[in-house]
């Protein structure tokens, strides 16, 4: 067992275990990278279906240092917020995604993503579009493989010029780095970033990362300093 991650604030406590909850709702045996260092802690999760990286920060207490892959229901279940602390429980063996992380460094902004509403406009289309193709599907052909088909169909479209798949927009809501329209005083910031062959749906709450078929020479891409 390794010694306790001690967090800046309550807030940043609460902030890991939403989203840790979130993970463990769409998979009981998820497992979670964690990554700390320089006063910052990163959680790295894959939630099944999405096929993506997300990834929720924050600030620590201290400079601890850790790389281990754990058990997020058991991270969540270490996590005290009065306290501002988690109890790492003792790492498990790390999922294949989890030894191919988006870089830490290197990322440039990716101009023609739409806003918050829009995308969460175009999350909203597709899933009315997925539940109609699903209800005229005839009995015979009403089977998981050709949800699936669908699914995927609708989901890997992506956004105009930015070759970010719908199905990112769609996580990013689903683990809540993406709030519904009127939840807060002030509408989200959304940003895309690319290094080499990934891509980063970035807001406040988290990121949702794609690793994409295409390198960054084909994106089009603008500078940005890497926060």
């Amino acid at each position: 067992m390794t010694a306790p991650l001690h967090f800046a604030e309550p807030g940043e406590a609460a902030g890991i275990a939403a989203f840790l909850a979130r993970l463990v709702h769409y998979d009981r045996a998820a497992a979670v990278r964690l990554q700390a260092g320089g006063g910052a802690l990163a959680v790295f999760g894959r939630p099944p279906s999405f096929e993506v990286i997300a990834v929720r920060t924050a600030a620590l207490h201290d400079d601890t240092r850790l790389d281990t892959t754990v058990s997020a229901g058991e991270l969540l279940d270490g996590i005290e917020e009065e306290a501002c602390k988690a109890i790492v429980p003792a790492p498990v063996t790390g999922p294949p995604w989890s030894g191919l992380l988006p870089p830490r460094g290197g990322w440039r902004e990716v101009p023609g993503l739409p806003d918050a509403a829009a995308l969460r406009g175009a999350v909203a289309r597709a899933v009315a579009e997925f539940r109609t193709r699903d209800e005229e599907l005839p009995p015979q052909h009403r089977t998981r493989a050709e949800r699936d088909r669908i699914g995927r169909e609708i989901w890997s479209r992506t956004f105009a010029g930015t070759g970010l798949p719908l199905r990112a927009a769609h996580a990013a809501q689903s683990l809540g780095f993406l709030p519904p329209a009127g939840a807060l005083p002030y509408e989200v910031p959304v940003a895309l970033l690319a290094a080499g062959p990934w891509l980063r749906l970035r807001t406040p709450y988290g990121s949702v990362a794609v690793r994409t078929a295409k390198g960054l020479g084909e994106l089009g891409v603008t500078p940005l300093r890497h926060p």
